[in-house]
């Protein structure tokens, strides 16, 4: 960490307005979907259907027990075709279970509803595991691996802040659908045996933070926290540290603070309240490259091409498409890829070449680096393989957020040229 340290944040223009107005829009999958098997943490993935068998909305379809357990679930009715190996949004190839969809939409509840209010703390976290419950903020870890332990929380830290440039479904689902997620959130803070559920949002979002003070006013041990607007504050580290004036080692409960997403929240209610799986999700499409930037809501499994074609298609015949947001988010070469549970958005945006120069040595990306690292000195370090370096400037605390490239005068990719150093160091390690 740097000794002196800038403000580790810094203001980005979030072109929300670009998306945030209107209803969501439904998309139905087409002929084909193609369920990813894919996890955080692996792709070793135990294929529970084969062949010709007939699925539901809810069917499980696979399982990964490599570590921490991620069941599958079909999120079409239909015929299971087979296996194919696809690229995922995470640039990977990656093996996909492919359903021929009959239209139906013929659904088969996989477990029945809980009332968290009823259910034991061990009862609940049982039920997320088995739902299959991940982080639907980007990340994709398994939720139910945060509740496990017995350390004390002082706060469940919901975050609803949507940070990124761009991308508005948290912000959709609190105005249309947060009755829902307050369960899940009642149910989390449970589980977490936390002394207080905080939900922070923007204070730039002034309308979704009544809505929200309105609706836990009379709720005790939940209340809702304003945050600067400024980037990267959605990263859970800056999130504890803004509002618990604390920082940490490796995770949150060391602050004594457990971190979920506000859509995570939502899925988990739906799950218990509905007995459903995770198998239909709201992404956000904008960018401007897209004629008609909004939200939709599709089965997982449905290719980015289908979700662009409701929008009206693209723009510019050069775009840039990026899996996620435009900070964090992986540039694709096409839109063959297909929505998996922890993609929350499609930025699509004219691809504008432009020159780089030689580093200035100004020290912007050090300032704004919200891990207090020194970027440009560990992207050159990679360029040289100096992996003693690259190891004193920690380089694996690096969260790949973006903002060194995007405050860069000379326009270096700092970023990518700090991932490639991460890259060497992981492989050094195996």
């Amino acid at each position: 960490m740097s000794l002196l340290l800038g403000p580790m944040h810094h203001h980005i223009p979030g072109h929300k307005d670009l998306s945030e107005h209107g209803e969501i829009l439904e998309v139905k999958a087409g002929k084909q979907v193609f369920i990813p098997l894919y996890a955080s943490h692996s792709t070793k993935f135990d294929i529970l259907v084969k062949e010709g068998d007939h699925v539901c909305v809810g069917t499980l379809l696979a399982k990964c027990s490599d570590r921490m357990v991620i069941p599958i679930y079909s999120s079409v009715s239909g015929t299971v075709t087979g296996i194919s190996k696809i690229m995922h949004m995470t640039l990977k190839p990656v093996d996909h279970i492919v359903i021929e969809n009959d239209g139906k939409m013929e659904t088969k509840p996989p477990f029945h509803p809980l009332d968290y209010q009823k259910a034991s703390r061990e009862e609940l976290i049982a039920f997320m595991k088995d739902a299959g419950m991940i982080g639907l903020g980007g990340a994709g870890f398994p939720t139910y691996m945060k509740y496990q332990g017995n350390q004390e929380v002082k706060k469940l830290i919901i975050n609803a802040v949507e940070c990124e440039p761009y991308i508005t479904d948290d912000l959709k689902l609190v105005e249309q659908h947060f009755d829902l997620a307050l369960t899940g959130i009642l149910a989390m803070k449970k589980m977490a045996q936390a002394q207080e559920a905080v939900i922070a949002i923007k204070k730039s979002h002034s309308s979704h933070l009544q809505l929200v003070e309105t609706a836990v006013a009379n709720i005790n041990g939940v209340s809702v926290v304003s945050v600067p607007d400024v980037y990267p504050m959605g990263w859970e580290r800056v999130l504890v540290r803004q509002i618990m004036k604390k920082e940490y080692n490796r995770l949150p409960i060391e602050a004594g603070a457990i971190v979920n997403n506000v859509t995570t929240a939502y899925a988990f209610a739906n799950a218990l309240v509905n007995g459903m799986p995770f198998v239909k999700r709201t992404v956000t499409i904008s960018g401007n490259a897209i004629k008609n930037p909004q939200n939709v809501s599709c089965p997982l499994g449905v290719p980015a091409s289908e979700l662009i074609e409701a929008c009206g298609g693209y723009t510019y015949d050069d775009v840039k498409l990026i899996a996620g947001g435009p900070m964090m988010g992986k540039t694709i070469v096409n839109d063959k890829f297909v929505v998996d549970r922890h993609m929350n958005a499609i930025t699509v945006l004219a691809n504008r070449p432009y020159d780089s120069v030689a580093c200035l040595r100004c020290g912007q990306c050090c300032d704004v680096c919200p891990a207090g690292l020194q970027p440009v000195r560990i992207a050159q370090a990679g360029k040289i393989k100096d992996k003693a370096m690259m190891e004193k400037l920690h380089a694996l605390d690096c969260v790949e957020c973006g903002l060194c490239t995007y405050i860069c005068p000379s326009r270096l990719d700092v970023t990518e040229n700090v991932r490639k150093a991460k890259r060497q160091l992981t492989l050094a390690k195996k």
